[in-house]
């Protein structure tokens, strides 16, 4: 027994050596030796051309192929029509889960012919966030940019309030007929459904073109933060921005994802050997580095080594002081979204988790121009590290060279959704397609097309 604990702590421990060592992929496009410096302020610089150009190749995003958003509605598509009910929806999890959900529900309203109440925020979960609604979002933004898709009202009618409702768990990742049929035979008897939970509620596929769309426009257009939190936002954005082009690493160092993974093992001894593959990577230590997480479990002991060998690392507790923070402060949904702002500005995306956070940062930036975000294989550098520790691989050009390899096509360039994974049935398979707010093309991502040059 206690031989296989050994060996479960043994591989979370090279998820997160994975997870620390992510801010290493951003040598993908050089290897270079990095100087010695006494003054861990006193950064290096570029003296030479050819190191100006491999700068400039490092922060270039990939080819956009000419795709460019396209969520308008087709001529088919008309105004909402009479409503037959009202939609109430309890949102569950995190921001970007909550976001995700509260979007589908959109679509699920428009099937409906539904009038949508601004939907209730998760205040249960484990974040214990008091935040509604408007503290959050724009509502009036929300409302007024899908009026021409549904009916959006901020309250439930005082004459509803008392009345008999269906409440419903909606059936995981379905389709157009499940929610016409079997959802819509309930307005018959009741004039209010109220969906007890919003995650993974459609379909990531096999949808109307125009209902993928309007999804789209809900997440990308309809849905932004409250002009509180963009202001900090943008203020954050500005504040990284004043120290040159900026990576935003998402590190999973969390209490909760450490509580949700059962593990408890101090992994500080190891960072300095992990610290040590990052260096034999040569990334440039004058790089700015936004840490993009909630509270780091164990604080500034477990960020030591890496502050002193990448000073230019920040969060939004040292862009912003104490008091600029306070009004988002003890709420995890409001920090979150300050992290999803910078996160989708930065020059370079890197998730150490594919989460729900690393999925939505990394949509958006697909649908924002397919911005550079590179996704960790955790699998293949587990397997180097590996290596690594059995003397069968040395640190130098040879690991680099084979990092550049393994991540060559893992850089956010243009490609079709991911479906399900072959020879799964059920749920299962439904499960392991691509989330449609992970990668929004072919549906709203459409190639441009350049008229034709004539010459006379």
């Amino acid at each position: 027994m206690q031989k296989k604990s050994w060996r479960t702590l043994a591989a979370v421990r090279k998820v997160l050596t994975c997870a620390i060592c992510s801010i290493a992929l951003l040598a993908l496009f050089s290897f270079s030796k990095v100087p010695n410096f006494s003054d861990p302020v006193k950064l290096p610089t570029l003296d030479d051309s050819s190191g100006i150009l491999e700068t400039k190749k490092q922060w270039k995003p990939p080819p956009s192929l000419n795709f460019v958003p396209c969520v308008e509605p087709s001529p088919d598509y008309t105004s909402p029509t009479e409503s037959r009910g009202y939609l109430l929806v309890h949102t569950n999890g995190g921001l970007n889960q909550m976001r995700a959900g509260i979007c589908d529900m959109v679509a699920v309203a428009r099937m409906l012919n539904a009038t949508l109440v601004i939907p209730e925020l998760d205040q249960r979960s484990f974040w214990k966030d008091s935040s509604n609604f408007s503290n959050v979002f724009d509502e009036d933004h929300f409302i007024n940019a899908l009026a021409n898709d549904i009916k959006i009202i901020k309250k439930l009618p005082k004459e509803l309030a008392t009345v008999p409702r269906a409440v419903k768990l909606f059936r995981s990742w379905s389709g157009m007929n499940y929610y016409q049929d079997e959802i819509a035979r309930l307005w018959e008897e009741y004039e209010v459904i109220r969906a007890s939970k919003s995650d993974s509620r459609l379909a990531n596929n096999n949808l109307p073109l125009d209902i993928q769309r309007l999804r789209c426009r809900a997440c990308y257009e309809a849905l932004r933060f409250s002009p509180q939190i963009e202001a900090m936002g943008k203020l954050l954005v500005n504040r990284m921005r004043s120290f040159g082009s900026y990576i935003a690493l998402h590190l999973r160092f969390e209490k909760d994802m450490l509580a949700f993974s059962g593990c408890t093992q101090d992994l500080s001894s190891a960072e300095a050997d992990e610290l040590r593959i990052i260096r034999a990577l040569g990334y440039p230590s004058s790089t700015p580095i936004y840490i993009a997480a909630g509270k780091i479990y164990g604080g500034d002991s477990h960020m030591a080594d890496l502050r002193s060998r990448y000073p230019i690392l920040k969060s939004k507790e040292t862009l912003a002081s104490v008091e600029e923070l306070e009004p988002f402060t003890n709420h995890a949904s409001q920090m979150a979204a300050l992290d999803y702002i910078v996160s989708v500005e930065s020059g370079v995306f890197i998730p150490s988790y594919t989460g729900n956070m690393a999925r939505a940062v990394e949509g958006h930036r697909r649908f924002l121009g397919h911005k550079k975000t590179i996704s960790p294989d955790r699998k293949a550098l587990v397997g180097l590290f590996d290596k690594l520790e059995q003397g069968t691989l040395e640190e130098g050009k040879n690991l680099s060279d084979r990092v550049i390899e393994i991540h060559r096509k893992r850089q956010g360039s243009p490609r079709k959704r991911k479906g399900p994974i072959a020879g799964l049935k059920g749920k299962e398979k439904l499960r392991s397609e691509e989330p449609f707010y992970e990668n929004p093309l072919p549906d709203c991502l459409c190639r441009k097309e350049f008229p034709v040059q004539t010459t006379l």
